[in-house]
């Protein structure tokens, strides 16, 4: 009987103790899940604890509107305050809690909150508040996109927050969607709005393609409405776009007509700059006599104006054309003509470098007498500016090493 019993006792506590081993180890497990899965903390933007600063009676008047409305200013004046005394964890909860209050004035209230407060936390390099403010946006946005009909102007706010916190991306998706909306409606403003909010986006994110085709659009329909002064707007932004991703024959497009609307406007004095322009794209895909009537012609347009500085560049760019393209006795001409406008305008620099080009012309050709010539007129003018005198005294020493026998 005893035998028995101690038998059985013994049986009954190798199992508890294999029970408790279990447990533990479930419970080990259990507390190693927890501690790789923690709880994310609550998003303070979406904290549902009534606020004191929240008037009690809803929906307000107008006098209570106005006192909430001041109050939330002054949550914003005083977490820029913490922010400037390098508080910055103060100020956030501030902004946080302005954010929070600010729901209830609607959301184009919101949105602009929320884009002022993104703006300062990208600029102050808060990863975590941009996040915070982007997935609050990113629920406006869910909402908005349910409303039939779409409020533009909701998203047009929304797309400008976007590009407060710099997300581009979702950015993009907002405008375009104002831009299908704005078509399928035919409300030609919006569809404007629209395409000048990408075109500047993809501008100022250095996407030129994109901000050149959405520019190409806007000039098409300011073209159809005959409206000259947007049409003169996008032509000079497309002009820039193309000069920078290096599209002469796209530019001298548009730079062309450039020039009509100039003319029809009768706004002379900014063709030579236009004209000059115009050459070098022709340079650029190696059209050397286009490019040399455009210079011709900037110049003959500056000169009748008394631009002396453009008159100058175009010259100064005509000689080194001709002289690139193997024709020194042009460049010589030109740069003798070059000489009599920079002495009109007494640019002594101008006339300095323009002695140095002759110079350099002559000495190519192995006229050593005129070349130093050029060279020293050159380095009378050096003395006087006190510049570049040790440079035009070695191009004399050089002159006279080549003309020792």
């Amino acid at each position: 009987m005893e035998a028995w019993y101690r038998q059985d006792h013994t049986s009954r506590l190798k199992f508890l103790k294999a029970a408790i081993a279990t447990a533990l180890l479930l419970l080990c497990g259990n507390s190693r899940v927890l501690a790789d899965n923690p709880q994310p903390p609550p998003n303070p933007l979406e904290i549902t604890t009534p606020d004191p600063l929240l008037p009690k009676n809803q929906p307000l008047n107008e006098q209570e509107l106005l006192q909430f409305k001041a109050s939330l200013d002054e949550l914003n004046n005083q977490a820029t305050t913490k922010l400037r005394s390098g508080n910055k964890l103060a100020a956030y909860d501030l902004w946080h809690r302005e954010l929070r209050l600010r729901q209830q004035l609607g959301a184009l209230e919101e949105l602009a909150a929320l884009g002022r407060v993104g703006g300062i936390a990208w600029g102050d390099n808060q990863k975590a508040e941009v996040k915070l403010i982007t997935q609050r946006l990113q629920a406006i946005q869910q909402q908005a996109q349910t409303q039939v009909p779409l409020n533009l102007d909701l998203l047009q706010s929304l797309g400008q927050a976007y590009q407060q916190v710099r997300v581009i991306a979702p950015a993009i998706d907002v405008y375009q969607i104002i831009l299908t909306a704005s078509q399928q409606q035919q409300n030609q403003p919006k569809v404007v709005e629209a395409l000048s909010s990408l075109a500047e986006l993809y501008l100022n994110w250095f996407d030129y393609p994109k901000a050149a085709e959405n520019y190409e659009k806007l000039l098409k329909l300011s073209q159809n409405q005959v409206d000259v002064r947007n049409q003169l707007i996008h032509l000079q932004q497309l002009a820039n776009v193309y000069d920078k991703v290096k599209q002469p024959e796209n530019s001298i497009r548009i730079k062309q007509q450039l020039i009509a609307i100039y003319l029809q406007q009768q706004t002379v004095d900014k063709l030579p700059a236009v004209k000059m322009a115009i050459a070098s794209d022709y340079e650029a895909i190696n059209q050397p006599d286009e490019a040399s009537q455009n210079y011709q012609e900037a110049y003959q347009l500056a000169i009748s104006q008394q631009q002396f500085a453009d008159a100058s560049t175009a010259l100064d760019k005509l000689g080194a054309l001709y002289y690139s393209h193997n024709h020194p006795d042009a460049a010589l001409q030109i740069y003798q003509t070059l000489l009599e406008v920079e002495q009109q305008s007494n640019d002594f620099y101008g006339l300095m470098n323009t002695y140095d080009h002759i110079g350099q012309i002559y000495f190519a050709q192995r006229n050593f007498e005129q070349a130093k010539a050029a060279f020293q007129q050159g380095l009378d003018l050096a003395n006087s500016l006190k510049y570049q005198q040790d440079y035009f005294a070695s191009q004399i020493e050089r002159v006279n090493q080549q003309k020792s026998p």
